[in-house]
C-alpha cells in the first residue's frame, strides 16, 4: 500500500481481467472518510472522475455522513488514480477492462485489506451505477442496499452509439479509426502502437468534448440557455469553450478509451452464473436496490431503468426519476444543487426505511439566476 496527500493505493500485482490477459503491478487507489468500525458504504468513481470528484456527496449533513458511516472511493482502472495508459506506459495498447475486473479488485480492497465481510450500501452515479449493479450481482449476498443513479446494468445499443460518436471524433485527430464498439481502434497492419502528439492530444480532445456536449445535457437545458444563467457564459460558443473543451483536454485521451471500453462493454450478466442471461441476472439481486434515472438523461433513459426493476424479485427494486431538465448531470457532479438536495434527500429516506415512498415531486425548471 502506497499513500499520497489525496488517496493512497492497495497492490493488486498480476491483475488477471475477465479478457484472459494481465495488468501488470496493478493498483487501485481509493479514498476513505470515517470510522472503518462503522457501517461500510462503497462509492466507485465515475467516467473521467477522479476519486475527489465523488465528495460533493460526502458531509456530515448529508445521508453519506462520515459520522455514521465508513466510506470508502474506489477508482475505476484507467481514471489515471488506479491503474491506468498515463500510469502504465507499455509498447502497446492498454488490455480490456470490464465493470467484472474493476469490482473483483474493488473486493479485494474491501475484503482483504479491510476485513469487511458485510456493506452497508453500494452507490454510484453514471459509471459508479454500472459498478453498482455489478456488485450486487458479482456478490449479491455482500451488502443491504444499493443505490444506482443515472446509470444502467447494461449498457444500451443507443448509449453505445452515443459513445462511438465521441470516440470516433477523437480518434480522427490521430488518424485512425474506431475498431467498433467495444473495441479499441484499427492501425495499419504491422503498425506498432505509439503516444499522441501533442497537437493529436489537442484536436481530438476538443473535438470529443464538443461531441460530449449535446449528450451530457437535455435539450431543455440548453433551451432553458442554463448554460448562461447557472453557469454564467456570455453564449453558447464560450460555453462549448469554457466548459466542455477544458474539461475533456484536462483528461489523457488512452484513460478515456480505456473507460470508454469499460463502459461499451458494461452488462452484470456476462459472468457466472449468469452467462449472459439478463433477467436471471436481476432477478439473482438481494440487497434493496433504489434505482434513480433522470427524467431528461439522454443515454441513461428512465425506460431501461424501468426495465430492469421489473425483472428484479417483488419487493427488491424500486424506481423513482430525478424531476430535472439537467439531463445526465441530474446525478452529478454536484453542478445542479436542487438535484443534490432531491438525490441527498432521497438518499436519507432510503438509508432509513430502506421501503419508503417519497412524496411526489414536480419537474424542477426554475431558472437560476446569473452568479
Amino acid at each position: 500500500m502506497s499513500t499520497n496527500a489525496e488517496y493512497e493505493t492497495f497492490e493488486l500485482g498480476d491483475w488477471k481481467l475477465q479478457c484472459g490477459e494481465f495488468i501488470p503491478d496493478a493498483y487501485i487507489a481509493y479514498k476513505t472518510f470515517g470510522d472503518p468500525e462503522s457501517p461500510a458504504i462503497v462509492y466507485p468513481t465515475w467516467y473521467s472522475g477522479a476519486i475527489s470528484d465523488n465528495t460533493w456527496l460526502i458531509g456530515e449533513e448529508k445521508a453519506l455522513n462520515p459520522q455514521k458511516y465508513f466510506i470508502i472511493i474506489p477508482a475505476l482502472f484507467g481514471n489515471g488514480q488506479s491503474s491506468s495508459p498515463s500510469n502504465h506506459p507499455t509498447a502497446k495498447s492498454f488490455p480490456k477492462v470490464s465493470f467484472y475486473d474493476n469490482v473483483r479488485a474493488q473486493y479485494q480492497l474491501v475484503n482483504s485489506h479491510f476485513g469487511i465481510k458485510h456493506l452497508f450500501a453500494v452507490l454510484g452515479w453514471s459509471m459508479g451505477a454500472g459498478q453498482t449493479y455489478q456488485w450486487i450481482t458479482q456478490y449479491p449476498d455482500f451488502m443491504d442496499l444499493a443505490v444506482p443513479f443515472c446509470g444502467s446494468a447494461r449498457t444500451s445499443l443507443h448509449n453505445q452509439v452515443f459513445l462511438e460518436g465521441v470516440k470516433s471524433a477523437m480518434l480522427a485527430a490521430k488518424k485512425i479509426s474506431s475498431a467498433g464498439s467495444r473495441e479499441g481502434a484499427i492501425t495499419s497492419q504491422g503498425n506498432e502502437y505509439r503516444i499522441w502528439t501533442e497537437e493529436e492530444k489537442e484536436v481530438g480532445m476538443k473535438a470529443f468534448g464538443r461531441g460530449y456536449a449535446g449528450w451530457g445535457l437535455s435539450q431543455a437545458f440548453y433551451r432553458e440557455k442554463l448554460h448562461e444563467k447557472h453557469f454564467g457564459f456570455p453564449d453558447l460558443e464560450s460555453f462549448m469553450k469554457g466548459f466542455w473543451e477544458t474539461w475533456a483536454c484536462s483528461k489523457d485521451p488512452e484513460n478515456m478509451l480505456l473507460m470508454l471500453q469499460t463502459w461499451q462493454s458494461g452488462d452484470c450478466s456476462k459472468q457466472e452464473p449468469y452467462n449472459g442471461d439478463f433477467e436471471r441476472a436481476m432477478q439473482s439481486i438481494k440487497a434493496k436496490t433504489l434505482v434513480l434515472p433522470s427524467k431528461t438523461d439522454l443515454y441513461f433513459p428512465p425506460e431501461d431503468s424501468e426495465y430492469e426493476v421489473a425483472n428484479m424479485r417483488a419487493g427488491v427494486g424500486q424506481m423513482h426519476s430525478f424531476p430535472s431538465i439537467w439531463g445526465h448531470w441530474a446525478g452529478g457532479p454536484g453542478d445542479s444543487k436542487e438535484d443534490v438536495e432531491w438525490l441527498d434527500d432521497h438518499l436519507k429516506n432510503f438509508f432509513f426505511h430502506k421501503d419508503f415512498a417519497p412524496r411526489p415531486t414536480k419537474v424542477i425548471q426554475r431558472i437560476l439566476k446569473p452568479r
